[in-house]
């Protein structure tokens, strides 16, 4: 017997004391007075090992209770404490084998029949989540990695997997925290830093996510993912600013190509990726591929429903395109979320157009542009109230009569209207609308197809053959 047991026995007991207080830093202090006067007592590695489980200082417990089993083999809280040990780090197969040594020492052990199981279950999500991570379901690779946790709360390797889904998931604070948690305890932790970057990069802040990336790649030089991370931003950065570049050069089709090629390297970067498609929106409208354009800009907003410029662009290729309906709905959306004086006019302008797209069209009935000038005004009323005037019909069925007899009348209308100036302008700035129209009561086409032809039987229709006719004039 060692001389000094005595004073090892009662180093123990005030052990016993603090731990039973729940002073747990007390209590390991005693056990550890013990130990360095006894150090081949099994029963006082067994006893500071609980009290670093209770600290959470779970590697250290797993040395102190490998320790005492070595010591002796048969002692069977030792093999019940590591094996919580094991599968408190995640470990659930080293941790199995302890709970079937203490059953075969013990079969009737009910604590080991349960941490048994418990060890069967932590396998079980571990191996599940792997096979979600691959088919990219991380929702529930998250949730397998939060029931493994419950039973393996030390466990690095599943806090790192369960925030890389985050990340994967958009859920960037979360994941930030859990990667933040590790770092504090192991400033070295080469998955935790990789996850950093991994947030910081799929935020959009590429330069702070290599550096990240770097650091683990410094800790694990073959950390895989990392490298892939690393050259993916890198290059994701390049192609975008030479896109960029590209762009404010005026050189679109190169622009084009470059935010085509950057938007293959990481289908997973959802930000940057909303940007890229944006940009080869904005790209698309330049090259007046306006339907292109509002496609990219829906991408864009599939990947990011919050980015305004995605729905400004969008909403403006509507309005090129006249799908003003859309372009109001888009406007709206713009102002609810950022009530600007701007987005309010923009919003304005696009009701207004839509209020304008629904009434005639009197540009389009002449066949002319918006900006047609005073004579080409002329000339089209001229070509078409000749090609829509009732005698030219006259043999016709009653149906055409009937068609050719509106059309005529609408031409006329048309032209009174795009041939005064004052009436021009308040139908081309939409006051008409806010005026209860340009009142059209008392209108004549053949009015004015007289005043414009000259005076009273100023010309006659006649037929020279079938379906041709001359024109007389008086």
């Amino acid at each position: 017997m060692h001389p000094r047991t005595g004073e090892a026995e009662s180093f123990k007991e005030q052990g016993n004391v603090y731990y039973a207080k729940k002073d747990y830093n007390e209590a390991y202090n005693y056990y550890t007075k013990a130990i360095d006067i006894c150090p081949h007592n099994a029963s006082y590695y067994g006893n500071r090992a609980a009290t670093l489980m209770m600290l959470g200082r779970f590697r250290e417990a797993l040395g102190d209770s490998q320790q005492s089993v070595r010591l002796d083999d048969c002692f069977v809280r030792g093999h019940l404490r590591e094996g919580k040990c094991h599968l408190s780090l995640g470990n659930a197969m080293a941790a199995s084998r302890c709970f079937q040594r203490v059953l075969e020492l013990d079969h009737k052990n009910t604590q080991a029949q349960q941490e048994l199981k418990n060890a069967s279950a932590v396998l079980e999500y571990e191996k599940i989540a792997e096979i979600d991570f691959e088919k990219r379901d991380f929702r529930k690779a998250v949730f397998c990695m939060d029931r493994a946790l419950e039973f393996a709360p030390a466990c690095h390797r599943f806090k790192i997997l369960k925030a890389e889904c985050l990340a994967l998931l958009g859920r960037y604070p979360e994941a930030q925290s859990v990667a933040s948690d590790i770092l504090r305890m192991d400033s070295t932790n080469a998955d935790a830093l990789y996850v950093r970057g991994l947030c910081l990069y799929y935020e959009d802040c590429i330069e702070k996510a290599v550096q990240f990336f770097i650091q683990a790649l410094r800790m694990a030089p073959d950390h895989e993912k990392a490298c892939m991370a690393c050259r993916n931003a890198k290059a994701l950065k390049a192609k975008k600013e030479d896109g960029n570049k590209a762009f404010k050069e005026g050189n679109y089709k190169l622009a084009y190509e470059l935010y085509t090629e950057a938007l293959g390297i990481d289908p997973n970067n959802i930000k940057t990726n909303a940007k890229l498609y944006c940009n080869r929106g904005t790209v698309n409208s330049k090259l007046r591929k306006l339907e292109e354009a509002i496609d990219d800009c829906t991408n864009a907003i599939k990947l990011d429903d919050t980015y305004i410029k995605a729905y400004l662009r969008r909403a403006q290729c509507y309005m090129d395109t006249e799908q003003y309906e859309d372009a109001v709905r888009d406007y709206e959306k713009v102002y609810q979320t950022e009530k600007t004086k701007e987005h309010k006019q923009l919003l304005k302008n696009a009701q207004l157009e839509l209020k304008k797209s629904k009434r005639k069209d009197y540009y389009k009935i002449l066949g002319v542009d918006k900006n047609a000038s005073e004579d080409e005004i002329k000339k089209a009323y001229r070509k078409r109230a000749l090609m829509h005037h009732p005698d030219r019909h006259s043999g016709a069925s009653a149906e055409v009569q009937k068609e050719e007899e509106k059309k005529f009348k609408e031409v006329g209308e048309a032209f009174t209207i795009l041939s005064d100036p004052k009436k021009k302008a308040r139908y081309d700035s939409g006051q008409d609308l806010e005026e209860d129209g340009l009142n059209m009561g008392d209108f004549d086409a053949n009015n004015i197809f007289k005043a414009f032809f000259g005076g009273p039987g100023g010309f006659s229709f006649e037929a020279s053959g079938p379906g041709n006719f001359f024109f007389q004039f008086g």
